[in-house]
């Protein structure tokens, strides 16, 4: 597997921009499905949340990978290819991994350490086994990103601070609108963040919590789930609820404003004098009006001002425990699909040999058909132990040499040296023969024009 990653975060674009790129509906089933259907695309799996836009696959080319990849992302999300490109980072090969296992422990996230973003890697998994983009080598690297995710959670502190986005986000709220407990609470959307969002306030002590959905049945689950003083509420009466409610969290997956300002200000002004009402929108892109800002009484927190805040973050040594781990794997990972590499090879070595066995033995029994039984059998494994034996330490050793960097080079030199059958070795691994190794880039923008983009030394252009 070649595997590259295209994408976009909050570390490299604006929350403007993630805003207009974000992928909603049916558009990132339909980008899966494109990029696996791509000539340089083997395999392809999404990671999709409100502040990250990977796309994975397992390529052919880097040039042309990175070109595809690019081209599906700019026409999917609606941004021009131009404006989106320098925000975009590129990874391969083993840079893609460690970005990957990187992400799965919380490195990458917008609070260091969160937990959740395993879940959406879970999530991501599950949605290209579904559609059927994800095959074997996909299917391997993001469950060991899951493995690994979990062991950094369990051997270090790094989500000692214990936050989510939500938990994030709720202290910022209360920063500036008081504590949480006590207050009458309103939860739009019942998808997976704005389930954590509920139950979080249910833990925290809300009085009283409504939750709205577009499907009723969701949120009537999410009730029953949670108990307590919590009831469902029609959508279309959120406009009304907000005056008699303190705290609104939204994060629905809907394409335009849910929240507008208007409905605001008329909420504003059927409330007490003095009683403020505090947003978090969570959704990406926005579900309330950015014009709430500016309304006296309302506080609003999205996720541009909680980029802008500072979260509680774990101490540097749990961060270098962690990076430790994730460079320790990854080099596991890496020599583990580099041996793997080669073992058709010794297969189909082993193959051969024992056909010219089979062959000589054959030769033997017509040319000297007086042999006894005994005899016979007594050639036979002379001979097929000679063969085993020449062939233990070199095929043992090239296993080793594979493992390394640059290890491809021993599974060619085989095929050479004893003229393997190239179709032999297809059988036995069920993938080309040809896959490189390769190694990886530095991660940063692409340049505009594409073909100019230097590939890592031994990547199939």
């Amino acid at each position: 597997m070649s595997l590259l990653v295209v994408g976009l975060s909050h570390r490299t674009a604006p929350v403007g921009v993630l805003e207009r790129a974000a992928l909603t509906g049916e558009s990132p089933t339909r980008l899966l499905h494109d990029a696996a259907a791509s000539a340089t695309v083997a395999e392809a799996a999404l990671v999709n949340t409100c502040n990250r836009i990977e796309l994975y696959a397992d390529v052919d080319k880097f040039h042309a990978g990175v070109a595809e990849l690019s081209q599906l992302l700019a026409g999917h999300s609606g941004v021009d290819l131009d404006e989106l490109t320098p925000h975009l980072y590129v990874h391969y090969e083993d840079r893609a991994v460690h970005h990957l296992f990187s992400v799965a422990c919380g490195l990458d996230s917008m609070v260091v350490g969160e937990g959740q973003i395993l879940g959406q890697l879970r999530d991501a998994l599950a949605k290209a086994q579904d559609e059927h983009t994800a095959g074997r080598g996909l299917n391997e690297l993001f469950q060991q990103a899951l493995r690994v995710g979990k062991r950094a959670h369990s051997e270090t502190g790094i989500d000692r601070a214990g936050q989510s986005l939500v938990t994030f986000g709720l202290e910022q709220v209360a920063a500036g609108a008081g504590p949480i407990a006590g207050k009458r609470a309103l939860v739009v959307g019942a998808g997976s963040m704005s389930s954590l969002a509920a139950a979080t306030l249910v833990r925290a002590g809300v009085a009283d919590l409504r939750i709205a959905n577009r499907t009723p049945a969701r949120a009537e689950r999410l009730v029953e789930i949670l108990g307590g003083a919590t009831r469902t509420l029609d959508l279309a009466d959120v406009p009304k609820a907000l005056a008699d409610v303190d705290l609104v969290i939204s994060c629905t997956g809907a394409a335009g404003t849910v929240i507008d300002a208007p409905a605001v200000a008329a909420a504003l002004a059927a409330r007490d004098a003095g009683q403020p009402l505090a947003f978090l929108d969570l959704a990406m892109p926005r579900d309330i009006d950015h014009a709430v800002r500016e309304l006296d009484g309302a506080l609003l927190v999205d996720l541009e001002s909680l980029s802008h805040a500072h979260a509680a973050t774990p101490g540097a040594g749990d961060v270098d425990a962690v990076t430790t781990i994730v460079g320790d794997e990854v080099t596991a990972f890496g020599q583990a699909q580099r041996a793997a590499r080669i073992a058709p090879t010794v297969v189909a070595l082993r193959a051969m040999a024992s056909e010219v066995v089979r062959s000589e033995l054959a030769r033997l029994t017509s040319r000297l058909p007086d042999l006894d039984e005994r005899s016979s059998a007594e050639i036979s494994q002379a001979v097929r132990r000679v063969v085993d034996k020449l062939l233990h330490a070199p095929t043992v050793k090239v296993k080793q040499l594979a493992a390394e960097p640059g290890g491809a080079s021993y599974a060619e030199a085989l095929r050479e040296l004893f003229d393997l059958d190239p179709a032999a070795v297809h059988a036995v691994s069920g993938t080309p023969i040809g896959a490189q190794n390769g190694s990886s880039i530095p991660a940063g923008g692409i340049p505009a024009a594409q073909a100019a983009v230097a590939p890592p030394a031994g990547a199939p252009r």
